[in-house]
């Protein structure tokens, strides 16, 4: 007759069972999953130990058992901005709902950045890359699962990203649908994969009536300095395209200061649909943040479990949303 051992309230742990069944964590971790190999004697000892001791199996404990971490790390280029709290909030909830815990790593400003996503790389079981945060090298050189987001794809690495070229198309023939003749895009191609796409989409659409102005930096700031210096200028833009809606939401603080109707004297557009920018008419395009963030760690987790299936590539949809800031009040979808 089975006996209980515990006389206590806390429940029993994976080394209590292990000791029981007189085999290691290990071979408990194994035993208890149908899916790998241990004798039907060994599984028949760990089971019949686990029952007396009313253990149940926690995701710590089979990582313990595992050699694992049960922590997923995640790499940004910067944790300012909404943007990157929209992703990094939807990995961490499906992280979390996985059991993981998430450590993140920030790359700005580091010399030392793919030492320091190496040294990451070695406390978790499996990592999530943000954009050009390292070089591809780095990637391919971690032995651990990798999970890109938001830049372009690597051999062997499953990658999700959003649709930008497209999208970027749309609201460009939108404007020009407007009658609009000169047009600035405010956004550094060179700061991420995402803004090459939308200035590729652009430009084949508005071509040479288009010019670049690399800003320095994606926050409202860079957005504000560099659209006063636009303003300025002998011949300034009537539409203003800016690569994310927090450079558009400094333009549109620089156009209200120089006294520039919007849209009357100028048209402003952004990327991502932040809530300020619904507070504030602006057209943009919408594009599912937190689901990139969901759909990494989901990713991820699999592969944690499964190293063994191809590479997956994902573009998730975006969406133009015309609002008051280009002179419309529509809703237009890319073909």
């Amino acid at each position: 007759m089975a006996v209980k051992a515990l006389t206590s309230n806390r429940p029993a742990t994976i080394y209590q069972v292990a000791e029981r069944a007189g085999v290691s964590i290990a071979t408990v971790s194994r035993a208890l999953r149908d899916d790998t190999p241990v004798t039907d004697e060994t599984r028949r000892r760990v089971r019949q130990a686990a029952a007396e001791l009313d253990f149940t199996p926690s995701r710590s404990a089979r990582s313990l058992a595992e050699g694992r971490h049960a922590a997923n790390g995640i790499v940004f280029p910067d944790l300012v901005g909404p943007y990157y709290a929209e992703v990094v909030l939807g990995y961490e909830a499906v992280a979390a709902g996985l059991g993981s815990s998430v450590l993140i790593l920030a790359t700005r400003d580091r010399a030392d950045a793919a030492d320091a996503v190496r040294e990451l790389a070695r406390r978790v079981d499996g990592l999530a890359v943000l954009g050009r945060t390292v070089d591809d090298d780095v990637i391919t050189g971690l032995a651990l699962p990798v999970v890109l987001i938001a830049r372009d794809p690597v051999p062997g690495v499953d990658t999700v990203r959003t649709g930008n070229v497209n999208t970027a198309r749309a609201l460009a023939e939108h404007l020009r649908g407007h009658g609009y003749e000169r047009f600035a895009f405010l956004g550094d191609p060179d700061g991420s994969p995402d803004v090459v796409g939308r200035w590729t989409g652009v430009r084949q659409v508005l071509g040479g009536a288009c010019s670049l102005v690399p800003s320095p930096g994606f926050d409202l700031e860079a957005g504000q300095r560099a659209a006063r210096a636009l303003l300025r200028s002998r011949r300034p833009p009537r539409a203003l395209i800016c690569a994310n809606d927090e450079l558009a939401l400094g333009a549109l603080r620089a156009a209200e200061a120089a006294g520039r109707d919007v849209p009357g004297e100028l048209a402003v557009t952004g990327w991502d649909d932040l809530l300020a920018a619904r507070f504030a008419g602006l057209t943009t395009v919408a594009q599912p943040m937190r689901a990139l963030g969901a759909t990494a760690a989901r990713w991820l987790d699999r592969r944690i479990n499964d190293p063994t299936p191809a590479a997956r590539r994902r573009v998730l949809p975006t969406r133009l949303l015309v609002r008051g800031s280009c002179g419309a009040h529509l809703e237009v979808h890319p073909r």
